[in-house]
């Protein structure tokens, strides 16, 4: 079975690795890597379509018709020419020059990197919504290094695990890619757990989306993989819009909308500034607003801003140059405007905006007394690659309920994450669903709380049963089942089988009602972890010394076989033998003085 989680790793420290024997920059980098992702991803996908298509291929003349473009639309899969596909550009000769390869202009093609550009050019034309997108600079990269990348991607594992490993796989690059580059102050990538919160908040079950600050689309992916979770085809319940001024990262949503199946309508450039347009005319059109906005932007031209309109409070303060001197309350004014009569928006905002004075204080007021703002989190420092400083997550809800209608859910989950490393804390998938469960209270939702709940009591009994079959409990087990106990010294006796015993009668009682019901006990599951851990030093000593002594022998007083062990060995190297057996099972090596004859 292949460990997804170690496949991702693999794939960035082989291609880190290249970069790094490189002159290139991270920045440099990450597009053209991406675009392979996406093209290995496009393979994939054509390739067991075009599986499927054949199933049912009619026969002319003793021969299967080939597939073509038109099959694939109706299975919303790219239909990839030859010279696009994956298999095809890895199994290309070294020396390209000599190939006599022609582009789709007809000119002769001299490196590898003209040969990826081309098979972008190609997959871009087979999608209108691709068209420009794909990154087509190889040339930067030598042939050796291009030949290198595409290997990696070429990596057996990637097909065997199916599913959507290769979107895992391309928002894993991505988020490697974010600590390493401030692109546009490193809004182009929101933490994934925040995203997932504001996801799991919201629960969109069909209807209009924007994001009009989308920058490399998470939130788009995240709710596609919410809807198809439930059970819908995100493709068919959801649209998907955006808006994002910079091109760069309007490129990478795109690619990552793709690589996960998704289609939408994302603008860029100037036309996409949400400052100064509405670039789809959405005002009071949409069923969830969900976004990242930069935080604390200042001279937006507030003459210019006003003529956009969607601004139901009026405009924030603005300074003697006719500016507003921060653009929070302009994006918050944003997003409660894009919703239509029940709609939902969640977004993530600068904490200093809970509390700003002047007239941003007047718009607060006035969103608090319209009965739609639902809930508030406080989140910690450290959430973002970029930015050290803390946020808060906002909700509206212009649906809400006449009993919630002049309440707000505050959150204070400034104290509640789990440390990645020195610069950064995210939430785990457990305290993602804690932190929800308390929202469903809220809004009186007891039946996803009940769900919630046993899916804890099995998860717990899970991690339960895996305790019960510990290495270290089984190898104490044989032991006691399977020695001649008359040759163990009382000593060792007094050690071993009161660990047995207390084990046994521990392990038992690992249940989720201590970790519901017993708020003194919230951390039993690891006290008992660390027990058990305890245990080892001592089953460790009391082993060693009993093969110091005797060998060991089945209940049927038949030897106890070794591997690899000559017929005559040892006494020495039997024992040697059989301690290392048991040293490989309790995963310690503490057998280190005794020497083979």
């Amino acid at each position: 079975m292949v460990n997804i989680r170690k496949l991702e790793s693999d794939l960035w420290e082989s291609a880190d690795l290249l970069r790094a024997g490189s002159k290139l920059t991270s920045n440099q980098y990450c597009m053209p890597v991406l675009g392979l992702i996406f093209l290995r991803y496009a393979y994939s996908r054509f390739k067991l379509v075009e599986k499927e298509i054949l199933k049912n291929r009619p026969v002319r003349g003793g021969r299967v018709l080939p597939v073509e473009a038109s099959d694939f639309v109706s299975k919303s899969a790219l239909f990839l020419p030859r010279e696009a596909q994956y298999e095809y550009l890895v199994n290309l000769p070294t020396d390209i020059a000599s190939a006599g390869l022609n582009n789709q202009s007809g000119h002769t093609m001299n490196s590898l990197g003209e040969v990826v550009n081309n098979a972008m050019e190609l997959v871009e034309a087979q999608s209108e919504q691709l068209t420009g997108v794909l990154p087509k600079d190889y040339t930067i990269f030598s042939d050796e290094l291009l030949a290198e990348l595409l290997r990696i991607f070429n990596n057996s594992a990637l097909d065997e695990v199916g599913g959507d490993v290769i979107g895992r796989i391309y928002e894993y690059f991505l988020n490697k890619f974010a600590k390493n580059i401030a692109q546009d102050d490193g809004v182009f990538f929101t933490p994934k757990s925040l995203v997932k919160m504001i996801v799991n908040i919201l629960e969109p079950q069909g209807g209009m989306l924007l994001d009009p600050a989308c920058g490399s689309g998470g939130m788009f992916v995240q709710t596609g993989d919410f809807v198809n979770a439930a059970g819908m085809e995100a493709n068919s319940a959801m649209t998907f819009y955006g808006q994002e001024k910079v091109e760069y990262n309007a490129q990478l949503c795109l690619m990552n909308m793709a690589v996960h199946g998704l289609n939408g309508i994302i603008k860029s450039g100037d036309e996409a500034n949400t400052f100064y347009h509405d670039a789809h005319n959405l005002d009071g059109c949409c069923d969830y607003v969900m976004a990242n906005p930069p935080f604390n932007v200042d001279k937006v031209n507030s003459e210019s801003a006003q003529s956009a309109g969607r601004l139901p409070f009026g405009l924030p303060s603005v300074n003697k140059a006719k500016e507003v001197g921060n653009a929070n309350y302009l994006w918050i004014s944003y997003f409660y405007s894009y919703l239509n009569e029940r709609g939902r928006a969640g977004f993530v905002m600068a904490s200093s905006a809970t509390d700003s004075s002047g007239k941003d204080k007047d718009i607060r007021q006035r969103l608090v007394e319209s009965g739609h703002v639902d809930v508030m989190v406080s989140v910690g420092n450290n959430f973002f690659y970029t930015k050290s400083l803390p946020c808060s997550l906002w909700f509206f809800d212009k649906g809400k309920p006449e009993t919630l209608r002049d309440k707000v859910l505050f959150i204070d989950a400034r104290n509640y994450y789990t440390v990645v490393d020195r610069t950064l804390n995210e939430w785990s998938e457990w305290q993602l669903k804690n932190l929800n469960a308390i929202v469903w209270l809220y809004r009186n939702q007891t039946a996803k709380y009940a769900m919630l709940i046993d899916h804890y009591e099995h998860s717990l009994n899970s991690c339960a049963l895996k305790l019960q079959e510990s290495e270290l409990l089984f190898v104490i087990r044989f032991l006691l089942d399977e020695t001649h106990w008359s040759e163990v010294s009382i000593e060792n006796r007094s050690t071993l089988i009161p660990l047995c015993d207390s084990i046994e009668k521990e392990l038992p009682q690992i249940h989720w009602y201590n970790l519901v019901e017993n708020q003194a006990q919230v951390k039993y599951l690891e006290q008992l972890k660390q027990t058990i851990e305890k245990f080892k030093p001592l089953a460790i000593d009391a082993l060693k010394s009993v093969y110091d002594n005797f060998f060991l022998f089945s209940s049927s007083n038949d030897a106890y076989e070794v591997p690899k062990l000559k017929k005559n060995a040892s006494a020495s190297s039997k024992k040697r033998a059989n301690y290392d057996v048991i040293c490989k099972i309790c995963r310690a090596d503490v057998y280190t003085d005794t020497k083979e004859e």
